[in-house]
């Protein structure tokens, strides 16, 4: 016999009860206003927790975090929320610039950090201080003359010379290019975190650099400056160059030399101060003078006799 409408409700009603008598916070759809809704072609999903997970999962993968102001703590921790295999993976592409391979893009990926660049920078400082006692002391071993004392003060020179170059020039960089790219609107940048991570990254192959300054011989180290330059200088073209190369010649070409100017000042002032060449001195003793009065007594006594 065929099912009546009143038979179909009363099955459905029991079977809800069931449910609800198993789970008290479960919740029942009739099916016949499920079908007739479907009939209507109102079907209305509520996905805003789906939705909501969706976005939360886009958030951490282009990196953008929310923070609070920047008087807060938790403002600076997010620049130093990184893993050691991220910081591993920006300095293996610090040390390996590709042509055609931005470094921002390809390692940074819009989540800069302080971290990599602040560690950088301070084993750089104390590996050029160390070694340019190490060498001093080396060169200057074995000869008579030469008493060893430690220089305490390189630390404070090289940290003012690595930590001002890593975070001014970077202010520079990132302030300039700001003002192109308000006059010239076509041109694209950088934020100045960005910026600040791309130079303290490129300042990682100055510290194998330093440590084999050691190394008493001149030519070595001139050689190891331009194999540092040419790599760190690369990173830092490869970097900057897609950026200023919409403006005109002149500047595109200007900022760029500036860039790798002031990158080569610091490689060559720290080598010529920590590590200058020292020829050593000989002192020669003189021969005690004959004094005038010794002169005329010894006259006298030869008048006498």
């Amino acid at each position: 016999a065929m099912a009546t409408p009143d038979d179909l409700r009363f099955q459905e009603f029991e079977a809800a009860a069931d449910l609800l008598s198993a789970d008290p916070n479960a919740s029942t759809v009739s099916a016949l206003s499920v079908s007739s809704t479907q009939a209507h072609g109102d079907v209305k999903l509520d996905l805003s927790e789906d939705e909501g997970g969706q976005e939360e999962n886009s958030e951490l993968l282009r990196g953008d975090k929310k923070t609070g102001a920047f008087w807060t703590f938790e403002y600076y921790q997010s620049f130093f929320n990184v893993d050691t295999m991220q910081v591993l993976d920006r300095i293996r592409g610090s040390v390996m610039p590709l042509p055609g391979k931005s470094f921002i893009k390809s390692h940074i990926r819009g989540n800069p950090d302080l971290y990599g660049p602040f560690w950088i920078c301070a084993t750089l400082v104390f590996s050029m201080a160390i070694s340019g006692n190490l060498s001093t002391f080396l060169s200057q071993m074995g000869q008579p003359q030469y008493h060893y004392r430690p220089q305490f003060h390189r630390v404070t020179i090289a940290a003012v010379a690595v930590f001002a170059y890593a975070w001014l020039v970077p202010l520079g960089v990132w302030g300039f290019l700001t003002w192109r790219q308000s006059t010239e609107r076509q041109i694209s940048g950088y934020s100045f975190l960005e910026t600040v991570c791309v130079y303290g990254y490129s300042l990682f192959v100055y510290v194998p650099t330093s440590i084999l300054w050691i190394f008493p011989w001149d030519w070595l180290r001139w050689l190891l400056i331009i194999i540092a330059l040419l790599i760190s200088g690369s990173l830092l073209i490869l970097t900057f160059w897609p950026v200023v190369r919409d403006d005109t010649k002149l500047t595109a070409f200007a900022t760029v030399a500036t860039i790798i100017v002031l990158h080569a000042l610091l490689a060559i002032g720290c080598k010529l101060y920590f590590f200058q060449t020292v020829t050593p001195t000989i002192t020669l003793n003189p021969t005690p003078a004959t004094s005038p009065n010794h002169t005329a007594a010894a006259s006298d006594i030869a008048k006498e006799h």
